[in-house]
């Protein structure tokens, strides 16, 4: 950019204007030099582009098929177009809609106890005084985070199966043991269960990573106004933990509808799949199993639409209620 700058010369003759020389200020060096400049750390960026090219972008070519007959062994876009016939088969189809329903239940019960529940606990660990304490809780809640879904799955199936741990200890104060894993009644509870068990104290990192940020100033000047540690967690903690548990909040509204699909697979069985049955396990059932690709991706695209809705929405109210967004 340049700019113009008045300079005096020293040859410039009485009674004429001096002559103006132009002077280039400093601004952004373009990005080419950039590039070669720090090429060692955008080379970080390359394989993480690449999976999300690869992994998330280019496998959206394929939602054509929910337009279009495919079959397997066929042209890979499908064979001939067919509108919005898949559309309407899963619009009328009974099935879906209470597969539909058991997904809105279970997304609003894991989004209902594992979105608040990790507030809590930050909450309550930065009070802790012992570090010795604090470390434990920490890491004891963090371990559950670390362990395959599918031995969260297996320790799930025998602790509540007939003769596991649970029916054992009924068994020793006088009552029956209970099938809880074929009775679909008891499905959303031991899901949402083993949610919070897994995910709460991972959840608590970055809630305690946002508490260290909080101006200490704000809580003397809390105490000297008279509050007590209630007063001060509501006006002081909360708001200054605000935009991430925002931040947070909408992230995990984008995943509302993408219900767990490996511990569904790993612990639904057909007697609990009134209350099981999610659409990614639908979507499993109908499309790998059964081979019908193009009902499977319409679901699939119609499951999409939904969740880029909820991202969209939940992003425009916090920016407008709150201030906080992602964008």
């Amino acid at each position: 950019m340049l700019s113009e700058t008045v300079r005096p010369s020293s040859d410039a003759r009485p009674g004429t204007s001096p002559r103006v020389k132009p002077t280039r200020t400093p601004g952004r060096r373009p990005w080419r030099r950039a590039l070669r400049r720090d090429w060692q750390l955008y080379s970080l960026a390359v394989l993480p582009l690449l999976f999300f090219l690869t992994f998330r972008y280019l496998p959206m070519l394929g939602n054509v098929i929910a337009f279009r007959r495919f079959q397997p062994g066929g042209s890979l876009f499908g064979e001939y177009w067919t509108g919005l016939r898949y559309f309407r088969l899963f619009f009328t189809d009974p099935t879906f809609w209470s597969v539909f329903t058991n997904t809105l239940v279970l997304g609003a019960l894991t989004l209902l106890f594992c979105f608040p529940l990790p507030i809590v606990l930050a909450l309550l660990l930065n009070e802790v005084r012992s570090r010795a304490l604090k470390r434990f809780v920490q890491s004891v809640s963090y371990l559950p985070h670390f362990l395959s879904v599918v031995i969260v799955a297996a320790m799930v199936m025998q602790l509540l199966s007939v003769d596991g741990a649970v029916n054992q200890f009924l068994g020793a104060v006088g009552a029956e043991p209970v099938a809880f894993l074929q009775q679909a009644g008891w499905f959303r509870t031991i899901y949402v269960s083993s949610e919070v068990w897994q995910t709460v104290g991972w959840g608590t990192i970055l809630y305690l990573a946002a508490l260290t940020t909080i101006d200490g100033d704000l809580y003397e000047a809390a105490r000297i106004d008279g509050a007590n540690r209630w007063r001060q967690t509501w006006h002081v903690t909360l708001p200054g933990i605000r935009p991430t548990m925002m931040t947070l909040l909408i992230l995990n509204i984008g995943t509302f509808m993408a219900v767990g699909f490996e511990k569904i697979l790993l612990l639904y069985n057909p007697l609990t799949y009134p209350t099981a049955d999610v659409i990614s396990t639908y979507l499993y059932r109908v499309g790998i199993v059964s081979g019908n690709l193009s009902y499977a991706a319409a679901i699939g695209l119609f499951e999409a639409v939904i969740g880029l809705t909820l991202v969209l929405s939940a992003n425009a109210i916090s920016r407008r209620t709150v201030g906080t967004s992602l964008w």
